[in-house]
């Protein structure tokens, strides 16, 4: 793999940060501290390209390769991770998902508004009692004539209450992943109810929501794919989900490394920089090498996407060493700050926060670990 980036994913790497600087990061910390960000902010997003990435010209998109859809996500999650998990889930887990499974019909309604960011999508796969468990999730959609009738509710949904459309999987068949279909339910549709869940630990800023489905009626065409292929969409969407959830996480690693550089270059203790204490420099360099090392794990997983080669395990990979790093840089940039990282005057507290999250969702790091073990063995561990 050629580790060096083209001339225009530099390009578009030194534009997003540029712009995340400018609109982003003087503001993180009064998103946070509200619990929302500014959504004027979106459609700005959208103009730089982010909601676009990788989605083909003819349905509005940009194009582009997976590289440099990693690179945005990285400069995201630098800059600010709610911001991250907006694009990801809407451009990445729904978009995506469209765009892979989805007829042309469906891709044509519905690819374009969420490239510009006019629509933004959620994905309904978690559940009160299914998480990691999700082929055993528990709402039910039943034929009803020409139509699907939805009801079930689902848990810890990004963009819940603010998307237009909510990509729901529910129950069609039989128990077990192959009785699972996915649906495009319009989230104006009676019977369709997002309440936010407030009181997060991290990823203050974006919209978490709870919804209800009760009696939601849709027409036939709303199913993606083919009934009982739910459960595969959701899990090939996850592969490359995990992938913009690692690059986000190097973005925190890098993000840390930066801060904690700076501060313990201009900050003076016992009459010298903080820099030059060996135990300092441990720290930092501890952030430099996890920065490197789960950048490469994430370019890896993007060059393999864009060459077409399988990636799952890829992603499993960089997913779960660049979530732990991400916890372990903002433990290290705090420490580094001492009790000024304690509050949120200074960005490190925030990252450690947002970090957390990153070892549960889209797969928890024993999920990845027995997904990689099975790799390596050839044994299921899974029940």
């Amino acid at each position: 793999m050629d580790l060096s980036l083209s001339d225009e994913q530099q390009a578009f790497r030194d534009l997003a940060r540029d712009f995340l600087d400018r609109e982003a990061v003087p503001h993180r910390t009064a998103w946070d501290r509200a619990e929302s960000v500014d959504t004027a902010i979106i459609p700005k997003m959208a103009e730089v390209g982010f909601f676009g990435l990788t989605i083909p010209e003819e349905y509005g998109g940009l194009g582009g390769d997976y590289v440099t859809y990693v690179l945005g996500m990285e400069e995201l999650g630098r800059a600010d991770s709610a911001l991250r998990g907006i694009v990801s889930v809407s451009n990445g887990l729904v978009g995506k998902s469209i765009l892979g499974f989805g007829t042309e019909e469906q891709k044509q309604r519905w690819l374009p508004g969420i490239a510009d960011a006019t629509i933004l999508g959620c994905f309904g796969l978690t559940e009160p009692d299914t998480g990691s468990d999700a082929g055993n999730l528990s709402a039910r959609a039943r034929r009803d004539g020409d139509d699907w009738v939805i009801t079930g509710q689902k848990l810890f949904i990004t963009n819940g209450t603010w998307a237009q459309v909510a990509l729901v999987f529910a129950r069609t068949g039989g128990p077990g992943p192959k009785g699972v279909s996915a649906f495009l339910v319009p989230t104006d549709t009676p019977g369709f109810e997002a309440r936010e869940i407030k009181g997060k630990l991290g990823l203050r800023g974006q919209a978490t929501a709870e919804l209800f489905l009760s009696e939601v009626r849709v027409p036939a065409d709303a199913l993606l794919g083919e009934e009982g292929q739910g459960f595969t969409i959701a899990m090939t969407t996850l592969d490359k989900g995990r992938v913009s959830v690692a690059a986000g996480c190097v973005g925190i690693v890098q993000g840390c490394l930066e801060v904690a550089r700076d501060y313990a270059t201009n900050r003076t203790q016992f009459g010298r920089p903080l820099a030059s204490f060996q135990l300092v420099q441990e720290l930092i360099s501890d952030l430099s090498v996890d920065a490197d090392a789960a950048r490469l794990l994430v370019w890896r997983c993007a060059d393999l996407i864009d060459r077409g080669e399988p990636f799952g395990t890829a992603a499993s990979k960089a997913k779960l060493f660049a979530s732990e790093a991400a916890v372990r840089a903002a433990n290290n940039a705090i420490q580094v700050y001492g009790g000024a990282g304690y509050v949120d005057e200074h960005p490190v507290e925030k990252y450690l926060r947002d970090a957390r999250v990153m070892t549960l969702y889209e797969g928890t790091s024993q999920i990845q670990k027995l997904l990689i073990g099975r790799a390596e063995t050839g044994v299921s561990a899974f029940i």
